[in-house]
């Protein structure tokens, strides 16, 4: 595959097909080299209040960057049940950083990947790597896309449970780190994007919500019999993790990413335990159609509202809790957009610039989990017509 760019609204998408051999390289090759792999360099521009708050984040900053490390190596060697490429995850987190259009991310997959030898020219790598794309890009920008059948394709592709689990880790992560990012460009009042946005996807139905149905795994979860050392350590630590409570042993087909995971989740547990850091990821999932990730943050009186729709929760809603869904909306639909006007109401209502930061993050890592909800599992009564697992 070659990274190619055009001029007009898709100066970074790229294809999954090309008999070119030559590549050309990305406009900006020093955005690969960059020594924050997770923040991509913003931290140097921040100062005073917003370098302290980041002074504070650093455990869950610096659990961010090991989880990219482990997630997009310098060098990987594949095996018989992990099959994907550094080239395969890197195009992966390039359809995600496009999806979400944040400039800086999608400057860095690119300069990442442009050096890699894609796949063989071969029929099967060409639909195995379009299969792969068009997941990613699915899961990114409208999660409720993905269903069983979806999970079934990647399967019918060649790629293993480990390998699926493994893409979803790499969806979520990227997606986190988009509304990071754009979340500090909005705080230091600089532009996210350079180039016209995505069309915006709608909201998740609310019928799921109103009625209220379970969730399960669209793949079989891992077996004990069958753990590793490095799976069962992960299971240990993460499954008393409410967020992991549930999916622990599905997630667990890549247990060091579901380490580095719950690693992150504990780091930043208090930044998420703040009513408004709860109301936000409940906006976060609703707009994302993740029931039990809902289920979880919408304990307050506006729950019924937010079942029905964001709108309805910022009509009944108090001003400081309209600022709050309206930031955790726009950072959730299209984080390109969001700005410093979408951060002044909240300090208008009295949050600090810590707390807005929080918020940031919550939504941050609702969208990482509702992301592997979504594509690793469905919600409903089980289809008869369908399998449920691959």
């Amino acid at each position: 595959m070659e990274q190619r760019r055009f001029t007009g609204n898709n100066h970074w998408y790229h294809e999954t097909q090309s008999s070119l051999p030559a590549q050309r390289a990305p406009l900006m090759p020093e955005a690969a080299t960059v020594e924050d792999r997770f923040l991509l360099g913003l931290a140097q521009q921040t100062e005073g209040e917003l370098n302290a708050i980041l002074q504070q984040a650093q455990p869950g900053l610096l659990a961010s960057r090991d989880l990219y490390q482990l997630l997009f190596p310098a060098q990987l060697t594949t095996t018989l049940s992990h099959t994907l490429t550094l080239y395969d995850r890197l195009s992966s987190a390039l359809t995600v950083a496009q999806v979400t259009g944040v400039q800086r991310l999608c400057n860095h997959y690119a300069a990442r990947l442009n050096p890699l030898p894609g796949p063989d020219s071969s029929r099967e790598s060409n639909h195995r790597l379009t299969q792969i794309t068009e997941y990613a890009r699915q899961l990114a920008s409208q999660p409720t896309l993905i269903d069983a059948l979806a999970v079934k394709r990647l399967d019918d592709v060649g790629l293993s449970a480990p390998d699926i689990v493994s893409l979803g880790q790499i969806i979520g992560f990227v997606s986190y780190q988009a509304r990071v990012v754009a979340g500090l460009h909005a705080m230091l009042a600089l532009p996210v994007r350079w180039m016209p946005g995505v069309t915006i996807p709608p909201d998740a139905d609310s019928d799921g919500f109103l009625t209220g149905s379970a969730w399960r795994p669209a793949l079989s979860p891992l077996e004990l019999r069958y753990a590793a050392p490095d799976q069962l350590e992960a299971l240990t630590f993460c499954q008393p993790l409410a967020e992991l409570e549930a999916a622990a042993w599905l997630f667990a087909h890549d247990g060091k990413a579901l380490y580095g995971w719950g690693r992150l989740l504990n780091a930043l547990k208090t930044s998420r335990a703040g009513p408004a850091s709860r109301l936000a990821a409940a906006v976060t999932s609703r707009i994302n159609g993740s029931l039990p990730c809902f289920a979880r943050y919408a304990q307050d009186d506006l729950h019924p509202a937010l079942c029905d729709s964001v709108e309805q929760a910022l009509r009944v809603a108090d001003a400081p809790r309209q600022a709050v869904i309206q930031l955790a909306a726009q950072l959730t639909r299209s984080p390109e957009r969001v700005n410093a006007a979408h951060i002044q109401p909240l300090k208008d209502a009295g949050l600090d610039s810590t707390q807005v930061f929080d918020v940031i993050l919550s939504v941050a890592i609702a969208s990482w989990g509702n992301r592997l909800m979504q594509g690793l599992g469905v919600s409903g009564e089980p289809d008869a017509s369908s399998s449920a697992s691959v």
